[in-house]
């Protein structure tokens, strides 16, 4: 009686292993079916559209008179997308809340003359700069010989885009300042007199003033900063490395020269 009971106790014990195994098995077969993530690169192609977040900010990102979105990041962006057969979907965004807008995945990039800082390569992955640009003064053409250095500002009253690079110099050297939605909302302070200047950067500035423009009384003065813009794409996105090909290749080929000539904008090296 006892050998049987021990024999039927080994087959139980036998059957439980191999149960476990099969458990185990069956466990690590399917952790081994599961499809790979995508990479950005391929959630991209996929869509078949690259979803660009800008603002309005002429000479990078503007209208025409069909009402057709044109500018230099607009012919840019095209370009590239036509390279990897996508087609581009431009967004408005409130600049101020860019970083989690591209992380949520509501667009694919920060593509709008955005300044290569410190905290853009914190919060992003971010490509090779492509343009030089610098943070300017705007004021009314009559007070800019009044107005040769930054001391001399301490009393002003600045505007300044909300989130933008305009507004860290602000805060960096110590001016009273007005946050606004977009650049060209800046701008319109200045002219309105709500605000005594503003900074923006020059590629805008030298677009926006000056004769037969809609800011024919407003001038540019120092300049408090250079810098470069890059493009901003997810964290540790692999379409980061692609959009650097490109660029390079559309440096090669001539096309970021005679869009730099087109919208008077200087490429950086």
């Amino acid at each position: 009686m006892k050998k049987i009971i021990a024999l039927l106790m080994t087959l139980v014990m036998l059957f439980c292993f191999a149960a476990c195994g099969d458990a185990d098995t069956n466990s690590k077969s399917s952790d081994t079916d599961k499809p790979a993530a995508k990479s950005d690169l391929e959630y991209i192609q996929d869509k078949g559209k690259l979803v660009v977040g800008m603002t309005v900010y002429e000479p990078m990102n503007y209208k025409d008179d069909k009402g057709e979105w044109t500018g230099f990041d607009t012919e840019f962006a095209q370009a590239v997308a036509k390279k990897l057969d996508l087609d581009v979907e431009f967004v408005v965004i409130d600049w101020d809340n860019k970083w989690p807008t591209l992380n949520s995945k509501k667009i694919d990039v920060v593509w709008n003359g955005m300044t290569l800082s410190e905290e853009a390569k914190t919060n992003a992955s971010c490509s090779n700069p492509y343009v030089l640009n610098a943070q300017v003064v705007v004021m009314k053409k009559d007070k800019i010989e009044e107005y040769k250095t930054a001391d001399s500002m301490k009393k002003l009253n600045f505007a300044v885009e909300a989130g933008s690079a305009g507004k860290d110099i602000a805060d960096e050297n110590g001016f009273k300042f007005t946050e606004y939605t977009a650049q060209s909302d800046a701008m319109s302070a200045v002219k309105t007199n709500k605000a005594d200047a503003c900074i923006i950067d020059i590629t805008m500035a030298n677009a926006m003033t000056g004769e037969g423009t809609s800011f024919s009384d407003l001038g540019v003065g120092i300049s408090l900063t250079e810098e470069e813009y890059a493009i901003a794409c997810r964290k540790n996105s692999d379409f980061t490395a692609k959009l650097n090909d490109i660029m390079a290749e559309l440096k090669a080929d001539g096309t970021l020269t005679a869009l730099a000539e087109k919208y008077s904008v200087t490429l950086a090296d």
